[in-house]
């Protein structure tokens, strides 16, 4: 056989199938199925063109109904002179939860503008909760392409937990790293999109299981001694380094921070004991540390320790042990023994939700191999120094990972020093001062006003009230704390809104100002000048979906509904799958008298998200008892109180249940 038929058919084995492919591929994108999988996508800003987040993006790496989305941002595609562009990239804690708008990238940027009025810096945030380094390295990819000057790296938290980590539940797990990479590319394409909508059709699959936080973790637990482990490692070392790579092949500068962890008031959400461990031993064990918790309950701690030690003794892969072991050993002003178990408790969690200290020795190691232009920045040293005893604790952190505004100006100030040490020669020398602004000063320019605070806390505290957290060692400890702060005295509503007055004549165009004093107005029941922020934070960035959001509601609490309807509807064009516009416009509908449109509405949010469900059939039966369908509206207040489980609204529920019974003349079987 000759060697030109052997080419045709190897070319035609080859080539064919890849044809018939790309061929499907182009044929899917003409006809508009799918979407762009792309981390920024064309978009237009007060009439000219740049690049927004792509709302769609983590699709293909989430469940359906359950994916995630940075805080939107716009990156005008003609960088203005003058201007120095910085990319922050990361997880949650990089995002900025509970509140984005206080973020280390806020508190950088307000530094940075205030020492340098005349550069014009864009700081641009585009952390995204539960992802890690396998979805953060095609968010380089695209940002590498946006002209950035710096990237700020703050990666590590959800290397475990993250889609195609050990402990995931997002994705599958356990691949090699060349078959996730292929698999990410393959559900970035609209056949992949397709592919992957007929095997959800076939297992049948639902598209609305909700984002559930941490709890959807419960059962992904992983020792630390698991080979898997060993192979997120090798992972997060590759990821970190092409992410490094990819920044620098841009022309930026980037800057790679360890990640910081609350060690001291931070227990271990699961723990597992050695797997070898002997029922005797077990019993053994058990009884050491039922000892030791009585003895510290009744302050004998160097006792307690004591018991803890003979626990360890027999079996020392314990996290919470560890845990308790750190906190005598506080108590006892042992703090250097405090700190390692403290530190070793971390390291055995078996819900990884923390980066450990294997993460950070990663990241110290690929930062200080990958050569000019990349500098590491310590965050987790930084944070050790600014603590008790070099032990971070709710001194720095919400919860586990999540700064509060002191942890977010040391990470920020520090990060002030990087950036101007690259800034132009110019444009150090054209200032006075190159130190950062106080906390208290930069806090006045983001208007963190009492007010906020508060509203930070009761959003923590209500993280704190689900699990993982209720099962940690010192929840009602974090609880009180947090609950000290949430119910903490406010200003008088005339000094915040004259604190947000002078942070907005300051920063005229600063959209999260405008959003927040939207926010505060509307509580303060100043309606119609709460709706005139919101639309200003509009106008300033259109695709903020969360001040779309906001818009909407003022104008259906100020009765102003076919506005409302319409601001919904112009939302649901772009993000069809977004269940509050449709409970906002639901109510709307409604009030304007159109019934079966709002019950329509409603149920639609049902479908797309569960959680809305209570609420929603509670909305449907008053609904349905306007329009004398008192059978339906009975079968609706059932369906309200059985997902009524916290038995928060059972009350009203069975009187409304009570009244369409009554119509029917059939009272008594409530």
């Amino acid at each position: 056989m000759s060697r030109r038929l052997w080419v045709f058919r190897i070319v035609t084995a080859i080539g064919v199938p890849l044809f018939l492919v790309l061929s499907l591929e182009a044929g899917l994108r003409a006809f508009g199925y799918g979407h762009a999988a792309a981390f920024t996508v064309p978009c237009t800003v007060q009439g000219r063109p740049a690049y927004c987040d792509n709302d769609r993006f983590t699709w293909q790496f989430f469940p359906p109904g359950a994916f995630r989305l940075p805080p939107a941002f716009a990156i005008p595609a003609a960088k203005p002179p003058g201007t120095f562009r910085i990319f922050i990239v990361g997880e949650s804690a990089a995002q900025g939860d509970p509140e984005p708008s206080y973020a280390f990238g806020r508190y950088l940027e307000v530094m940075l503008r205030e020492r340098f009025p005349a550069t014009h810096f864009e700081v641009i945030n585009t952390g995204i909760t539960a992802v890690n380094s396998h979805v953060l390295l095609p968010v380089a990819r695209d940002l590498a392409r946006r002209q950035g000057d710096l990237f700020v790296l703050y990666i590590g938290n959800n290397e475990v937990v993250g889609p195609f980590g050990a402990g995931t539940t997002l994705t599958t797990r356990g691949s090699s790293l060349p078959v996730i990479r292929a698999a990410i590319a393959v559900r970035s394409t609209r056949l992949g999109q397709l592919l992957g909508g007929v095997l959800r059709s076939i297992t049948k699959q639902s598209d609305a299981r909700g984002w559930r936080g941490m709890e959807m973790f419960l059962e992904q637990q992983v020792p630390a001694d698991a080979p898997a482990v060993a192979r997120v490692y090798e992972h997060f070392r590759s990821n970190l380094g092409d992410i490094i790579a990819v920044a620098r092949r841009s022309g930026a500068r980037v800057l790679v921070s360890t990640v910081g962890v609350n060690l001291k008031d931070g227990a271990p959400f699961g723990s597992l004991h050695r797997a070898d461990l002997t029922r005797a031993e077990r019993g053994a064990w058990g009884a050491e540390v039922s000892a030791g918790q009585a003895l510290d309950r009744a302050g004998r701690h160097a006792a307690a320790r004591a018991r803890y030690l003979a626990a360890a003794a027999i079996d020392d892969r314990h996290a919470e042990l560890q845990f308790r072991i750190g906190r005598t050993s506080w108590v006892l002003n042992e703090f250097a023994v405090a700190k390692e178990r403290f530190a070793r408790a971390r390291d055995l969690d078996v819900l990884r939700f923390r980066a450990d200290g294997r993460i950070n020795s990663i990241i110290r190691s690929v930062a200080g191999a990958a050569g000019p232009g990349v500098e590491l920045v310590d965050a987790e040293a930084l944070f050790a120094d600014s603590s008790p005893h070099e032990v971070p604790g709710r001194e720095l952190f919400y919860d586990h990972v999540h700064l509060n505004p002191r942890g977010n100006y040391l990470l920020a100030r520090a990060l002030f020093h990087r950036v101007v040490a690259l800034l132009p020669e110019e444009v150090r020398q054209s200032v006075a001062a190159v130190e950062p602004p106080s906390q208290a000063e930069v806090e006045r320019l983001l208007a963190l006003t009492r007010f906020d605070r508060r509203r930070i806390a009761r959003t923590a505290l209500g993280w704190l009230g689900q699990p993982p957290f209720t099962s940690q060692l010192n929840h009602d400890e974090q609880v009180r704390e947090l609950r000290r702060e949430a119910e903490g005295r406010s200003e008088s509503p005339e000094q915040t809104a004259a604190a947000y007055r002078a942070a907005i004549a300051k920063a005229p165009a600063d959209r999260w100002l405008h959003l927040n004093y939207g926010v505060f107005l509307e509580e303060e029941r100043y309606v119609p000048a709460a709706a005139v922020e919101f639309r200003r934070a509009l106008e300033l960035l259109p695709g903020n979906y969360v001040a779309s959001d906001k818009l909407a509601s003022a104008l259906a609490q100020l009765g102003e509904f076919d506005a409302a309807i319409a601001q919904c509807r112009d939302l649901l064009l772009r993000m069809p799958y977004h269940p509050p516009a449709y409970l906002t416009m639901a109510y709307a509908l409604a009030q304007r008298g159109s019934l079966e449109e709002s019950i329509a509405a409603y149920e639609q949010a049902i479908r797309l998200h569960p959680a809305y469900a209570r609420d929603a059939y509670t909305n449907i039966g008053v609904i349905e008892l306007r329009q004398g369908r008192f059978e339906q509206a009975a079968a609706t207040f059932r369906k309200a109180i059985d997902l009524d489980t916290s038995h928060a609204r059972t009350t009203d529920l069975l009187n409304k249940l009570g009244y369409a019974l009554t119509q029917l003349g059939r009272h008594q079987e409530r």
